[in-house]
């Protein structure tokens, strides 16, 4: 399996919304629709943190962190996974890295990507 890749990082300023992408080179169709998908992040000094995730049935879960702020979602034309941030705070900036999951699990499934880098000012 080839690795994630994301985009849609950038500098924010807080109170601010991105939206970040993942896509999978050469996934097919079948496979995007049985893959569930995380968002994590890790900041300096920090363990790397599941944010959000969603099976390939389109059910999402939140850390209690981003709940209500972060939207995560997929679309199956484009086979690509999305994190919408609203609403970010400083302590949101980190490195994002989408990764496979394990079906039904927060398990990870291969290796994430390079990560995209999201810096929120305050």
């Amino acid at each position: 399996q080839r690795q994630p890749v994301e985009s849609g990082g950038g500098l924010v300023q807080a109170g601010g919304s991105l939206t970040l992408r993942c896509t999978i080179p050469g996934i097919i169709t079948s496979t995007f629709w049985s893959t569930d998908m995380g968002w994590y992040r890790q900041a300096p000094g920090n363990q790397r943190e599941l944010v959000a995730r969603i099976t390939s049935s389109g059910t999402t879960d939140y850390t209690d962190a981003v709940r209500g702020r972060f939207t995560i979602s997929k679309n199956n034309s484009r086979k690509t996974w999305y994190l919408q941030m609203s609403s970010l705070k400083p302590e949101d900036t980190a490195v994002y890295y989408c990764n496979r999951l394990q079906t039904n699990s927060i398990i990870p499934l291969g290796a994430p990507g390079q990560g995209t880098q999201v810096t929120v000012s305050s």
